[in-house]
């Protein structure tokens, strides 16, 4: 949840302490529009700046609506000064949350000409301070969150096998977790992936592997255990890893590398 205290630091940060530019007299209204199509996410959180400032507020399209150039989509009235010292923080956050929506959009409309059972998932490649933004930005893309923490589900990394060993790692993880708490398993070679599930995975994670090698460890894992996809793959290779068979596909870039959408703000 967005909360005043995060609202305070960003327009601390921006704002400094004596402000000239924004010194307007008067009352205006301010517009946010995109000038590229996109997928609209992060208004919520843009709202919330305007808000504190005590500026009225109407978002005007819901999350994950599809955006066309010059598409309203927030309005903004008050006090001139304060709609002005609101708007580059308000259009940052927006237009951030907006370009990860629209990644994860892309690659869930390529995902799904292959497969439209197939999931696209982010990763805990986030912007520190973010994640909230940015994993429901994923979301009102039509992808999954993954886990939002470390508390959402066990994950047993290449790090934690190399400290304990494969079976000791997964045997400690099984002996410290809840019944109600999934247990995934990252796993570099195709065969490794039946043992892994065989050790007590729920999902098993098929790391930096072609599609070639990944089709082979999906086909041989037993039903009832997930296979998720991840590690070095591009927007291009979507449409190959979900012809697969795989359940998941996560990508870094989603959060991580996304473009910012394109926002316009223009008052008067």
């Amino acid at each position: 949840m967005l909360t005043d205290s995060t609202v305070e630091t960003w327009l601390r940060e921006d704002i400094g302490h004596r402000d000239v530019t924004n010194s307007v007299p008067g009352e205006t209204t301010g517009r946010l529009v995109p000038t590229e199509p996109g997928v609209a996410a992060g208004l919520d959180a843009a709202a919330a700046v305007f808000e504190y400032l005590g500026v009225d507020v109407q978002v005007q399209v819901e999350e994950g609506h599809q955006l066309d150039p010059g598409d309203p989509a927030l309005v903004a009235e008050g006090p001139a000064q304060d709609v002005l010292r609101g708007e580059r923080v308000a259009v940052n956050v927006a237009a951030h949350a907006s370009g990860v929506a629209t990644r994860t959009r892309e690659a869930v409309d390529a995902a799904h000409e292959v497969d439209d059972e197939v999931r696209i998932a982010g990763t805990r490649k986030t912007t520190p301070g973010l994640r909230g933004i940015e994993k429901r930005a994923v979301a009102a893309g039509g992808g999954d969150t993954h886990r939002l923490t470390l508390s959402g589900m066990v994950m047993v990394k290449d790090n934690h096998i190399a400290e304990l060993g494969f079976d000791r790692a997964i045997e400690r993880i099984r002996e410290r977790t809840s019944f109600a708490t999934k247990v995934e398993v990252e796993v570099e070679e195709p065969g490794d992936a039946v043992r892994a599930a065989e050790a007590g995975a729920d999902v098993v994670l098929l790391d930096n592997l072609d599609p070639a090698a990944l089709e082979r460890g999906v086909e041989a894992l037993p039903d009832g255990v997930l296979a998720e996809a991840s590690g070095g793959i591009s927007m291009d290779d979507v449409p190959a890893y979900a012809a697969t068979g795989v359940d998941i596909i996560s990508l870094g870039s989603l959060t991580h590398s996304a473009p910012a959408l394109d926002y316009s703000f223009r008052t008067g």
